[in-house]
């Protein structure tokens, strides 16, 4: 018998706790969610919201892109703590630094889906996660980037040159009521990145708040990653967890 998939529905992948190792020394708490039927087809490094405001690696949209993804469209999904930020699984080591010596946070995630031979790993950044992304993701392993509303403040101009120089896909999901970026002004933005594509999310806000937002910006994710598989299916069959009862087992 199906089941509707709600917002705190946790279905079924491999889980595994990491400690990533940062070129400066630092260990950043994670985690790594693979499908349990088959190898990924595609990994997302996911880049969290500020965490002077409350971003983590279990900020909710990223969250359920773990819960859900693996499962769903046989992704790999790798979600950490950059320097100084705490959630449930921990807190890495460090301190906050707006986005400069997070440098190192970003190639030691990147690193981490290389050394486990993930494979096409795609940058998944939200807010302040959208800037490490542009300032320091195009890196060689990195397929392109996903960016859930960027606020485009840290990121430069220079930044959005390296990603047209390379080539490398980028997708913008911008809220028609973001608090900093609208829609109009990132495709101006962007318009220096010709292969990048901005996608105005009608009645949506920066923080993608409620079920239908979630299931738009994960369909938009998957089309983007692993063509052909979206929309997601938005029923279940067979066992799956909840969040208010994770310590329960599976149903």
């Amino acid at each position: 018998m199906s089941a509707e998939i709600r917002s705190g529905t946790v279905l079924p992948a491999f889980r595994l706790p990491l400690t990533l190792q940062t070129e400066d020394g630092l260990r950043l708490v994670g985690e790594l969610a693979t499908p349990v039927d088959r190898d990924p087809v595609a990994t997302l490094v996911c880049l969290h919201p500020l965490p002077t405001h409350g971003g983590m690696m279990d900020s909710h949209v990223l969250r359920k892109a773990a819960w859900r993804l693996p499962a769903l469209a046989g992704l790999a999904v790798l979600r950490f703590n950059t320097r100084g930020t705490e959630s449930a699984a921990g807190r890495s080591e460090g301190a906050f630094d707006a986005g400069e010596s997070e440098r190192a946070d970003v190639a030691a995630a990147v690193d981490e889906a290389v050394v486990r031979r993930l494979p096409a790993p795609w940058l998944l950044g939200w807010s302040f996660g959208t800037e490490l992304a542009l300032m320091w993701g195009c890196l060689p392993a990195v397929v392109g980037a996903i960016l859930l509303s960027p606020p485009l403040r840290r990121a430069t101009d220079a930044d959005l040159d390296v990603w047209a120089a390379s080539g490398k896909p980028v997708l913008a999901l911008v809220p028609e009521l973001d608090d900093y970026l609208r829609p109009d002004e990132a495709r101006e933005r962007f318009a220096r990145v010709p292969q990048a594509r901005v996608v105005g999310v009608d009645g949506a806000k920066h923080l993608w708040v409620g079920e239908t937002s979630v299931r738009r910006v994960l369909d938009e994710v998957v089309a983007q990653v692993v063509p052909g598989a979206a929309p997601l299916p938005t029923t279940w069959e067979g066992p799956y967890q909840t969040w208010d009862d994770l310590s329960g087992g599976l149903r």
